[in-house]
């Protein structure tokens, strides 16, 4: 990858033969040419704000220095530099000046201006004059001699009388150009990186991009649900129903074989393990995205849940209206998760669990009178969900505390759809009678 920067460039072995030192060095001798006239500007305003009346042309003053430095920015910075101005809401000068007195990047564009003015120039200018301005007095030294005839004074501090000792400091003038380049791209590098920090938008400046990661966020979401029900809806209707026509074609082989045979028996052991096959992928089928989550909803999924749990579960989940179906998947997920943990790992007598919907929000509670200690960090599956419930703005808290009990509580705000709706995508009928 190109280089997009003089810091970038420093770390190549051919920097000194790329266009990244006289860019450098261009950059710099713009910020002194443009820091001089703001100075002179920003000193006549300040004049003329003593009575009130440059105050508006010095904050129009720091806009318009902060537009050009954002054009000469591409000389020394090769990434996008974006305007960190907002449209106005209304037409017209007032609505337009409203705007940029209360925008922070107004503010921040000012105040470059006058550091630029008082520091930054003198400073560009001296690092050139030391990086370029030297190394080209030395090497201009025979040139020097050669027009005043006798002798010449190099940088005013020694003193040339021969051409030996010319061509020496033109050498010396030659190496020095190359060795200052580096420090002199780094400073370079620093003034960039300054003017970028200042004159371009923050996050929380582009409202837009925050209200776009968020729609972003969701839609991903969204088709993550419907992939898995897409991976349900194949599975049902082409591997499951392939499986159960195997199931019964083995079944009436079985018939047609003769009894007590070795056919039999191998047709006996195909159509078990056909079947044991059947169940397994009906199970795999249920985990993907259960009939019963999308068809009556999340209480009824958790619900279910439990009557398969390993340890007796108490369930209060009845009041539940139609959520969201990311909401509901990710829910029953988390309430899946948990309480096959329960039965796994906190040697538990009892569980509860525990859905309302209050204040515009999801809460499940999932808890147990086992040993404590649960800490999602080993690997219990709850990091993964806790991400996925975190795409979602909700939260998942675990208080395991050693020697329990253990509570699971997932939070996540979302609304209650319209009674009657439902929260995943419509089916046929003929999809309605699963197995």
């Amino acid at each position: 990858m190109e280089p997009r920067t003089p810091w970038q460039a420093l770390a190549r072995s051919r920097y000194p033969r790329s266009s990244w030192p006289w860019r450098s060095a261009g950059y710099l001798a713009g910020g002194g040419v443009v820091g001089a006239l703001a100075c002179a500007v920003l000193l006549v305003l300040g004049v003329f704000s003593l009575f009130l009346v440059g105050l508006p042309l010095l904050l129009l003053a720091g806009l318009a220095l902060g537009r050009a430095e954002r054009l000469r920015l591409r000389l020394a910075d090769l990434d996008p530099v974006p305007d960190p101005h907002r449209v106005p809401a209304a037409p017209g000068l007032a609505a337009w000046l409203r705007t940029r007195v209360t925008e922070q990047a107004t503010w921040r564009e000012l105040a470059y201006a006058l550091l630029l003015a008082t520091v930054l120039w003198p400073l560009d200018l001296l690092a050139l004059a030391v990086g370029v301005g030297l190394p080209l007095a030395l090497l201009g030294t025979p040139f020097q001699l050669a027009a005043d005839g006798h002798e010449v004074k190099v940088v005013k501090a020694y003193l040339v009388t021969s051409y030996p000792e010319a061509l020496a400091a033109a050498l010396v003038g030659a190496v020095l150009l190359v060795a200052l380049a580096y420090p002199l791209a780094a400073v370079a590098g620093a003034r960039a990186a300054l003017a970028r920090a200042l004159l371009t938008p923050r996050e929380t400046e582009r409202p837009g991009a925050i209200g776009e990661v968020i729609a972003s966020r969701a839609r991903l979401v969204d088709a993550f649900e419907a992939e898995r029900r897409r991976i349900e809806r194949d599975l049902h209707d082409g591997a499951q129903q392939r499986l159960v026509a195997l199931t019964m074609t083995l079944g009436l082989a079985r018939l047609d074989a003769p009894p007590g045979g070795p056919l039999a028996e191998q047709l006996a052991k195909a159509h078990a393990e056909a079947g044991q096959v059947l169940t397994e992928l009906r199970e795999l089928i249920h985990g993907i995205h259960p009939q019963v989550l999308a068809d009556y909803g999340l209480g009824p999924a958790l619900a279910d849940a439990a009557d398969r749990s390993a340890v007796p579960v108490d369930t209060d989940v009845d009041a539940l209206p139609r959520l969201p179906a990311s909401v509901e998947s990710a829910a029953y997920f988390a309430g899946c998760e948990a309480l096959a943990n329960i039965g796994k790992h906190s040697g538990a007598r009892r569980a509860r669990v525990t859905a309302r919907h209050t204040g515009g929000a999801l809460r499940l509670d999932v808890e147990d009178d086992g040993h404590g200690g649960a800490d999602p960090a080993r690997g219990s599956g709850l990091t993964g969900l806790a991400d996925r419930i975190a795409v979602l703005d909700g939260t998942l808290t675990i208080m395991s505390p050693p020697g329990g009990p253990t509570l699971l509580r997932v939070e996540i705000p979302c609304p209650a759809l319209p009674t009657g709706s439902a929260s995943s995508s419509p089916r046929t009928a003929s999809s309605s009678g699963r197995d």
